[in-house]
């Protein structure tokens, strides 16, 4: 691996307690066949991503071995797409619409109420693991303005105690609101 690359990556290694509970790739990896190589980049990200919560800097040492793709590359496609984390997420990602139609419908508000209720910012993870949020620029129900995703469900409509009363819904480990399926509010 270049060394300005190890440079960079360096400040991602994880403690030993994250390298103890992960699992390997060597069978995901076994379903890429090496001659793939780029065109088995996305899919075989997606995997790692599925399986661990995020992509441990081994893994794309791993990949980039497997596929023979310079890790310089896989990093740039990983902090590329918004999609893919280099650092461990919370199990309940919340994305916050920030767009036109979210900030001119309170969506400040509701931003504001969530990073203190739960202490933390955009792209930061609670302490115990339990929530990551993510602001994005939109996440296309504009009417449904303020809204936030909690995984694949999206909550519109928000007030600042709403998007509270949803959180607690998910800490106590039920959905305590209805939420609205992408399909549903496309119609």
């Amino acid at each position: 691996m270049p060394p300005k690359v190890i440079r960079a990556l360096r400040f991602l290694k994880p403690s030993m307690s994250d390298i103890a509970e992960r699992k390997d790739i060597s069978a995901l990896l076994a379903r890429y066949p090496p001659e793939l190589r780029q065109s088995a980049l996305m899919p075989v990200l997606q995997d790692v991503q599925e399986q661990h919560g995020y992509l441990p800097v081994e893994a794309l040492e791993k990949i980039s071995s497997h596929l023979r793709i310079p890790i310089a590359h896989i990093f740039g496609v990983v902090s590329f797409y918004s999609q893919f984390s280099l650092t461990p997420r919370g199990k309940h990602i919340i994305k916050m619409c920030m767009g036109t139609a979210c900030h001119i419908r309170g969506g400040h508000g509701v931003l504001d109420e969530i990073q203190s209720y739960l202490g933390i910012g955009d792209k930061q993870t609670t302490p115990d693991g339990a929530f990551t949020l993510e602001v994005v620029r939109c996440l296309g129900t504009c009417f449904l303005a303020p809204v936030i995703m909690v995984g694949s469900k999206y909550y519109g409509a928000l007030t600042p105690a709403k998007a509270r009363k949803i959180i607690d819904g998910y800490r106590d480990g039920n959905e305590s609101a209805p939420a609205v399926r992408r399909k549903e509010a496309a119609e």
